[in-house]
């Protein structure tokens, strides 16, 4: 029997109901008739009906809520997951930050030496556990032994660097090879830079982070990197820092190499001047009537005569990895006579970019090229304040900067002032191609050097391009300003941000 409606079977719900009624005196003794009788049982399926529908909808409810749950209880347990996994992938961060990563390298506490076992003479590469900090900015080497070929270098690369390519040659690095004496920075053609290593020599490599130039909306910031050897800070190169920063580096190439670590090592910087803002006086060689004031060049030279010229020449030569530059003409003073381009290196300082053999130059006084000579051809418009005029170099693709960047000039820039003293330089003006310029343009690589496009720019759009053989040492960029007041902002890097 049900316990709920008090009944056996549908059919017999009604004369039990009847029956009931009958007994309590609530109805007369009289059956009902046909259509009473078929009302009751419509009536009893209905509810019949009706409770089976409740039924069922109370169980799908119940499955509802319960898929509910779960499709929740999978929710929390995937982000339970997920915060695992990331706790586990931040762990593998932390260990490959912990240790130092090496290949071909031998580690007995702080000395590393060279050690290939196989035939490949694969290069090996040590990189720090910790990149370079404001609070350690500064790592040193001992050079124990030179090895074989000494090929040693010591410098600063990305977390992720190929662990068979030397420091510096590839992208995000920079590095002091002892071999050479070069400095390769993100490319494996170095520039001159220093002495060779020796036994003995304590090698050192830093970042000036309180001179780094903060660029707000540009995602990688420039920070100055210098190296040292024995003591003496030997120059400052300009480097973009990686996503996860610099990170001390030494690389070894021969049999024998060694060298002792010291990752604490601190550098004291006791040229104070030499630390004002910026630092960009290391960026150039010469600055003749020529103030530099953080990226501003002005002039100060009398601007009285044609030989008044003050030149501003960078210090190292365009190259592959840093082939244009340019200026901004923040005041163009009382005639704009200011040129942008590129020289040789051992470029009179007495003469504006252009003039002489040896030099290419845009002139924003009239828009005019001078191509190694003292006569002008017209060429894009002149430039007023504001005006941003760019020069660069487009190399070949099989150039091969070691055929031209050894720099070995005949004439020192420090001989050549000895030279202005003896000559009455005025009176020498009109032979603009002296037979001085002419024993030069007559040297075997003036004729023979790489043919390079020279191309300018003004406000961001190519003017024009000339080709010209590319002198030994190199096209270094050369401003030339040559009247009272004139003012201009120099990007020697504008690609790099």
């Amino acid at each position: 029997m049900n316990g709920d409606l008090g009944y056996t079977h549908d059919d017999d719900v009604v004369p039990v109901a009847i029956e009931r009624a009958q007994m309590n005196g609530d109805i007369q003794d009289d059956p009902p008739d046909e259509y009473e009788m078929e009302g009751a049982r419509g009536r009893h399926r209905r509810a019949v009906r009706q409770h089976h529908n409740n039924r069922h909808l109370a169980q799908a409810y119940n499955e509802i809520v319960m898929s509910i749950q779960a499709q929740q209880d999978i929710r929390h347990f995937y982000h339970d997951f997920r915060h695992e996994v990331d706790l586990i992938d931040g762990a593998r961060d932390l260990q490959q930050q912990a240790r130092s990563n090496s290949e071909r390298i031998s580690i007995d506490g702080d000395i590393l030496s060279y050690n290939c076992t196989d035939e490949s003479n694969l290069v090996g590469v040590y990189i720090g556990a910790q990149p370079l900090s404001k609070e350690n900015s500064y790592f040193e080497v001992e050079i124990i032994d030179t090895g074989a070929s000494g090929t040693i270098s010591v410098g600063l690369c990305p977390l992720r660097y190929p662990l068979t390519k030397q420091p510096g040659w590839n992208s995000d690095s920079v590095a002091y090879h002892g071999d050479d004496g070069k400095l390769f920075k993100s490319n494996g053609h170095g520039r001159p830079y220093g002495g060779k290593f020796q036994a003995g020599d304590r090698v050192g490599c830093g970042v000036k982070f309180e001179q780094m130039q903060v660029e707000h909306g540009k995602p990688r910031q420039m920070v100055p990197v210098f190296f040292t050897r024995n003591g003496k800070e030997l120059g400052t190169v300009l480097m973009l820092m990686p996503p996860d920063g610099l990170y001390p580096a030494v690389g070894m190439h021969s049999e024998g190499e060694e060298v002792k670590l010291n990752l604490e090592a601190e550098w004291e910087h006791t040229d104070h001047i030499s630390m004002s803002i910026d630092n960009y006086e290391e960026e150039w060689s010469r600055l003749h009537d020529v103030r530099l004031r953080g990226q501003v060049l002005e002039y100060t030279g009398r601007g009285k005569s044609i030989i008044d010229v003050g030149l501003a020449q960078a210090r190292y030569a365009l190259d592959t990895t840093n082939h244009y530059y340019e200026i901004e003409v923040i005041d163009p003073g009382e005639n704009c006579y200011i040129a942008i381009g590129v020289a040789r290196r051992d470029y009179p300082k007495y003469r504006h970019p252009g003039w002489n053999k040896g030099s290419v130059a845009y002139h924003a006084d009239d828009g005019k090229l001078f191509l190694g000579s003292g006569i002008g051809e017209p060429f894009g418009p002149k430039c007023l304040k504001g005006d941003i005029m760019g020069c660069g170099i487009l190399f070949p693709r099989d150039y091969n900067s070691e055929e031209d960047s050894d720099i070995s000039p005949d004439v020192s820039p420090d001989a050549e002032d000895k030279i202005d003293e003896l000559l009455n330089l005025e009176s020498d003006y009109h032979s603009s191609d002296s037979e001085e310029e002419e024993d030069w343009w007559e040297k075997p690589n003036a004729e023979t050097g790489t043919k390079v496009q020279v191309f300018f720019t003004r406000n961001g759009k190519t003017i024009g391009r000339r080709e010209i053989r590319i002198p030994k040492g190199g096209f270094y960029p050369t401003v030339g300003m040559l009247s009272g007041d004139e003012r201009v902002r120099v990007d020697l890097h504008p690609l790099t941000g």
